[in-house]
C-alpha cells in the first residue's frame, strides 16, 4: 500500500484574486457612502452656463447659500429664514469679511426668489456674491 502526500511537487503559481476582489468591493462601498457626504450646501438643480476661465489666484472657500425648488433657504446644511440668513451672514462676514458667498438657486425658481437672497447678502455687507451654475 503506497500512500502519496501533497501535490505533484513544486510551488503553486496561480494568482488568487479573491482577496483582491474583496478589497476592491469594500473600497467601492466606502467611496459610494462617503461621496454624497462631500457635497456642501443643499442639493439643487442648477442652471447651465458656459465656463469662462478665471485668471488669478485660487479664491477662498465660499459660504454656500442654497435655495430649493420649494423656496426654502439653506446656509450650508442648516435651514434658515430670511431674517436668520441676514444675521448669520452678518456674523460670519464680520469674522471673515473677504469670504465670498455662493448662491445656488434651483433652475425652477424665478429671479425674484433669488434676488431676495442677494439682497440679504448685500445687507450683510458681502464683498463678493456669486451665482452657482453647471457647466454646459
Amino acid at each position: 500500500m503506497a500512500m502519496t502526500t501533497g501535490g505533484s511537487g513544486g510551488i503553486k503559481s496561480d494568482i488568487n484574486v479573491t482577496p483582491l476582489v474583496d478589497v476592491v468591493l469594500v473600497l467601492l462601498i466606502i467611496f459610494m457612502v462617503v461621496t454624497p457626504l462631500l457635497q456642501r450646501g443643499k442639493d439643487v438643480k442648477l442652471p447651465t452656463a458656459t465656463k469662462q476661465k478665471d485668471p488669478g489666484a485660487e479664491p477662498p472657500d465660499p459660504l454656500i447659500v442654497s435655495i430649493t425648488p420649494d423656496k426654502r433657504i439653506w446656509l450650508e446644511k442648516d435651514p434658515v429664514t430670511d431674517e436668520q440668513l441676514k444675521q448669520a451672514l452678518a456674523g460670519k462676514l464680520a469674522a471673515e469679511p473677504w469670504k465670498p458667498i455662493l448662491v445656488k438657486g434651483d433652475q425652477s425658481l424665478t429671479f425674484g426668489d433669488v434676488r431676495r437672497v442677494l439682497k440679504d447678502a448685500q445687507d450683510a455687507k458681502a464683498k463678493s456674491v456669486k451665482l452657482g451654475v453647471e457647466e454646459k
